[in-house]
């Protein structure tokens, strides 16, 4: 990670899309439809943690007129999925524009799991469901289980654990750096 305290560098894979809209108005932000557009069947899952980080990270990062869900990057290269096609982009991103948190995390919150750094915990939490006949996924994509879906909700605040320690240039004890961007700049690209 660069450790410079005012900036850091972030790679994410974007669009053609994307790309031009940042050509055309200098800035670009995602949205809802963008998530339903590309995921599919698969959005709702989606949506639900994007709407979760959403309300989660306007208390970190300030969420400026016109953005209303994250950009997705990292802080290493090797780590960027570009499978699905589309553009690497390098960016500088202001420290202070960037929400920040361990890739391996909200991964888990993408498969909406509890989120624990024990292992002991999560066993006893996925048993207590499986009694009932239940798991994260019925619960998170269900109105009928308020307590366990609170429960599940509430382990995902564990995803911004690192934010603090990665802007001040400490990424220990993070598997990758990521970063949840409200927008993407173009003043931010890195030309290679």
């Amino acid at each position: 990670m660069d450790n410079q305290r005012d900036q850091i560098i972030l790679y994410s894979p974007q669009s053609d899309a994307v790309i031009d809209a940042i050509q055309k108005d200098g800035v670009c932000y995602s949205k809802p439809e963008y998530i339903r557009a590309k995921y599919g069947e698969s959005a709702p899952i989606f949506l639900t943690a994007y709407q979760w980080f959403v309300q989660q990270a306007e208390k970190l990062v300030k969420k400026p007129e016109g953005a209303q869900f994250p950009y997705w990057a990292v802080a290493q290269r090797s780590a960027v999925d570009v499978t699905g096609g589309g553009t690497l982009l390098t960016l500088h991103v202001p420290i202070e524009q960037a929400v920040y948190f361990d890739l391996y995390d909200w991964n888990k919150i993408l498969q909406l799991r509890f989120l624990t750094d024990d292992p002991k915990e999560e066993r006893k939490f996925v048993q207590e469901l499986s009694l009932r006949g239940l798991d994260c996924y019925k619960v998170m994509m269900s109105d009928f289980y308020p307590e366990e879906k609170q429960k599940i909700l509430q382990s995902w605040e564990r995803l911004f654990l690192h934010h603090d320690r990665i802007k001040q240039g400490d990424d220990s004890g993070v598997g990758i750096v990521q970063a949840g961007l409200w927008c993407i700049r173009k003043e931010w690209i890195v030309l290679e």
